[in-house]
């Protein structure tokens, strides 16, 4: 179910996409705007003011990770891309231009409905908010407690701020190179192994079965991403 009236703008060179998305979702009670280019994208979203943008990268005239990096200036808009680019270098560079999250074309709409809902829930809750939970994953952020299955579990400083900030966006990927920086500060960004091993660690503290988790899934090549449908790594 969806909240009627959410306002998605959908950002797309090709006509037969954007029909398509406009028909797909408007079924499920949205209001679709739409706009061909960049430059109509920064328009609209004055003039529409949407909860949520689906953006295409390969635009006319503004390419779309210039488009997020612009929006990301002044909005926190959800943004989901929906490309045919499959390079592991563009999600990367969407992801840390500001993009929720990203899709690769051709898409199932049950997935790209999914994310959406994932966005939404996001930025409904409150950033201030002192309690972090997904599923049996507990953060209390005043008293610097995780419990999971209500029992309490201890990391160290880093492992706690590297499971804040994923759970603090949880459902969003966040980039590897976003994570040294946040968590260890930019003379760190290269240092690819010290980040899989304090996952490796945090993995074995948290999740049921370390080697098929739960809460924190590989986006490979990309980052990491915590799951908040609680389904296992395949």
């Amino acid at each position: 179910m969806t909240d009627f009236n959410q306002r998605i703008l959908v950002v797309d060179d090709e006509a037969p996409i954007r029909r398509y998305l406009r028909a797909a979702l408007s079924g499920h009670g949205f209001v679709i705007y739409e706009a061909a280019n960049g430059q109509e994208a920064l328009n609209a979203v004055i003039a529409d003011r949407p909860d949520i943008i689906i953006l295409d990268l390969g635009l006319p005239d503004i390419d779309g990770i210039e488009v997020t990096r612009r929006l990301r200036e002044w909005s926190q808009i959800p943004i989901i891309i929906l490309s045919v680019r499959e390079a592991e270098q563009d999600k990367i560079a969407a992801l840390d231009a500001g993009a929720d999250d990203y899709l690769t074309k051709p898409f199932g709409t049950g997935e790209l409905m999914a994310r959406m809902r994932v966005a939404l829930r996001r930025l409904a809750s409150s950033p201030d908010e002192p309690i972090l939970q997904v599923g049996e994953l507990q953060m209390d952020l005043s008293r610097r407690m995780v419990t999971v299955r209500g029992d309490e579990i201890s990391l160290t400083p880093t492992e706690y701020d590297i499971l804040r900030l994923l759970m603090q966006n949880a459902g969003k990927v966040i980039t590897h190179h976003h994570l040294l920086r946040q968590v260890w500060g930019t003379a760190y960004e290269s240092e690819m192994h010290i980040l899989r091993v304090n996952i490796s660690n945090l993995r074995r503290k948290i999740e049921p079965d370390p080697a098929r988790p739960t809460y924190i899934h590989t986006e490979p090549g990309v980052g990491y991403r915590l799951r908040t449908d609680q389904g296992r790594e395949i």
